[in-house]
């Protein structure tokens, strides 16, 4: 097939012989439609509330089809929301759609009442990220639905956690504070056999490095605030769908209004084309730093899956293709909170996946239920895209001065 013929069908096909493209292709060619794009690059900016109809049978017409992809109203999507949750649905392989959302905690919290009714027993992973915590506690449980907090070190021992009104198990590896490692495989294996339904925040991988719909997992939630957006400049979630929890997904993202504005769709759009070589730069950088902080005499642990003796290294390097950015190391001694203070390329600030890196004090025991944390205050780093030796010379100084 030419050129002219695949543009005029509205779609590309691989190069490559098996009739997808690879992931870093996905992310350059994902969703910008000629239908869509016009002759130009980039989807523009469909700015839209009311959508104009011909007439009155096509009116009758778009509110019996609610098809994605075509026009209805301003809140269901212009082509620049669609083409951003379509470049998303294809790097996750066997997903049949993308739900877009205001924020990551938004992206959490739609997937979650996507399956989940009062009654229903939920098993959260006890490393999540502190605000789906605060879901389960504050919201959820009110309305009569349970949560169990496990240790994210369990497997297939998952199962004995299991009551006879689990509904979800909730997944996120590594955990964005303490960065333990889930073994995937074997807690998607005890769900298939249980009739349950799997989410996983996949924030800190992204379908590059983990693509968890091809794993067996139902939902796969981003805060694309973060290493899809790039740049610090955006609020977006999302939520990528299997077959089985895609019409109730959809359902409820709809009738909860959920929606996203075309401006900020395509910002996130515009940072999906370089995520593969920025996310290349931020984990080289991230496990050099690393290593450097381990032969360091004030640093007592360094949270890296991607180093060898780090506990569940094994998982992480047979699941994903690579690190990221994202880490955290505790001090043997020092004070940590002196020590961001002393950092002078670092910038003190919550979220991350930016372009800058960021350093920030936790206190993950405050947060932990299943198993206690008792390695003290820990600072996580948010490694960006300046000069790798900068940064090391910054910690230094630091790490001198705490």
């Amino acid at each position: 097939m030419g050129r002219k013929a695949r543009y005029a069908q509205g779609h590309r096909r691989s190069v490559n012989g098996t009739g997808k493209t690879r992931p870093a292709t996905a992310v350059v060619q994902g969703g910008r439609l000629p239908k869509w794009t016009g002759p130009v690059v980039n989807t523009p900016v469909w700015r839209a509330s009311t959508i104009l109809y011909p007439d009155t049978a096509s009116l009758k017409d778009g509110v019996k089809t609610n098809a994605d992809g075509e026009w209805f109203y301003g809140r269901r999507g212009t082509p620049t929301q669609w083409s951003l949750a379509e470049a998303l649905t294809e790097l996750e392989p066997g997903a049949v759609g993308t739900m877009l959302y205001p924020s990551g905690a938004a992206a959490v919290s739609g997937a979650l009442l996507s399956v989940l009714t009062p009654g229903d027993h939920l098993l959260m992973t006890d490393s999540a990220y502190d605000p789906t915590r605060r879901l389960c506690d504050a919201y959820l449980r009110p309305r009569g639905i349970e949560t169990t907090y496990y240790d994210p070190t369990l497997g297939a021992d998952i199962v004995k956690l299991v009551q006879p009104n689990t509904r979800a198990i909730f997944m996120e590896s590594p955990g964005s504070l303490t960065f333990e490692v889930q073994d995937v495989p074997a807690i998607v294996g005890v769900a298939k056999a249980c009739n349950l339904i799997t989410l996983f925040d996949n924030t800190w991988a992204t379908p590059l490095n983990l693509p968890v719909i091809p794993m067996g997992v139902d939902l796969s939630i981003i805060a694309c605030t973060k290493y899809v957006v790039g740049h610090s400049d955006v609020m977006l979630g999302s939520v990528t769908s299997g077959a089985a929890t895609w019409n109730n997904l959809r359902l409820t993202a709809q009738v909860l209004g959920q929606c996203v504005s075309p401006d900020d769709a395509y910002l996130a759009a515009r940072g999906l084309r370089t995520l593969d070589v920025r996310l290349a730069r931020h984990s080289e950088s991230a496990l050099k730093i690393a290593k450097w902080l381990l032969d360091h005499p004030k640093v007592g642990r360094v949270l890296h899956p991607g180093l060898p003796d780090y506990p569940g290294h094994e998982i992480f390097a047979r699941d994903f293709k690579r690190a990221t950015g994202l880490f955290g190391f505790t001090l043997a001694t020092g004070d940590a909170n002196q020590l961001i203070d002393a950092l002078e390329h670092f910038g003190i600030g919550y979220s991350w996946g930016g372009y800058e890196s960021l350093a920030l004090p936790t206190e993950p025991g405050r947060c932990r239920s299943a198993v206690p944390w008792t390695h003290g205050t820990v600072i996580r780093l948010q490694i960006g895209l300046e000069d790798v030796d900068d940064l090391i010379a910054d910690l230094r100084q630091a790490l001198d001065s705490a």
